[in-house]
């Protein structure tokens, strides 16, 4: 497979006809032979085609997610490669979740950026396993972990800053007045939790022998979801003290006190491109 019929593949793809994605780089008629021959090439058939228009058959979706990250590992290659001695440039790219060390890393980003002004960052959202994932696969150069998460692959750095665990609820809510919430507090509110298992095992430590009391009403893997989950009337998401969400809702903190530490991680054997190197030494210098 050529990389850049795997590129003509993803542009059918998007648009779902080949016409259409022919505006992009090559005709018509080319694109549709160039597809085929993938087809042959693979021994399956990637599209369900009509007269209007193409959608992708069970393996032309399994291609897509593989094509889609070989594309961003090429293109990722190719800007580091790029990279002038001269000068530093080129792209570091940094898988985060929702932390108040975000703070701490954009700080860094920023000074970073004044002494390097032709580097470029680019920033990934989700949550800790996520974020692992597409550092272990490459698309990623190092990512803000939370914790609980599993670590002993990877070198990595303590961030300052921990994260208070907390409820938020809308403004009205009875909760919304206490300084804090007990276990007992939450057994009769419908709760929106983490996905993530290891962080619900936290939990459930925290709750002790009321976990089994609680009524979950969903799971989410961003609180800007669950906030808005919250201000619906669904109800009230145990999440990180993230600052001011919305001026409907209000975050009071757990009782006894449960906190979060964080961790910027990297793979330990994986080679960086000279920009990630100089980011992570300014940090490393800062901590």
């Amino acid at each position: 497979m050529e990389l850049r019929v795997l590129r003509y593949f993803l542009a059918v793809a998007r648009e779902e006809n080949s016409t259409k994605a022919a505006l992009l780089h090559v005709t018509q008629p080319t694109l549709s032979r160039q597809l085929m021959q993938l087809e042959e090439e693979l021994g399956v058939k990637l599209f369900r085609r009509s007269q209007y228009r193409v959608i992708l058959t069970d393996e032309g979706m399994l291609l897509r997610r593989r094509a889609q990250q070989i594309v961003e590992l090429a293109d990722k290659a190719e800007r580091e490669l790029q990279q002038h001695e001269e000068e530093l440039t080129g792209e570091v790219a940094i898988g985060c979740g929702e932390s108040v060390a975000m703070t701490f890393l954009s700080t860094h980003i920023r000074a970073f950026r004044a002494l390097h002004p032709q580097v470029q960052f680019r920033i990934y959202s989700a949550n800790a396993d996520d974020v692992k994932e597409r550092i272990e696969k490459g698309l990623l150069d190092m990512g803000l972990l939370t914790a609980p998460v599993d670590i002993g692959r990877y070198a990595f750095l303590r961030t300052p800053q921990k994260d208070r665990w907390g409820v938020l609820v809308p403004k009205e809510h009875p909760l919304a007045q206490r300084e804090a919430v007990t276990p007992e507090d939450l057994l009769d509110t419908p709760l929106l939790m983490s996905g993530r298992e290891r962080v619900r095992g936290e939990l459930a430590a925290w709750f002790g022998d009321a976990y089994e009391k609680i009524e979950v009403a969903a799971t989410f893997n961003l609180t800007l979801n669950a906030a808005n989950m919250v201000k619906n009337g669904i109800g009230a998401a145990l999440c990180f003290d993230l600052g001011d969400l919305s001026d409907a809702l209000t975050f009071v903190p757990l009782s006894p006190t449960l906190e979060t530490g964080t961790v910027l991680a990297w793979k330990k054997d994986q080679s960086c491109s000279p920009a990630s190197e100089q980011f992570l030494a300014l940090i490393k210098n800062a901590i």
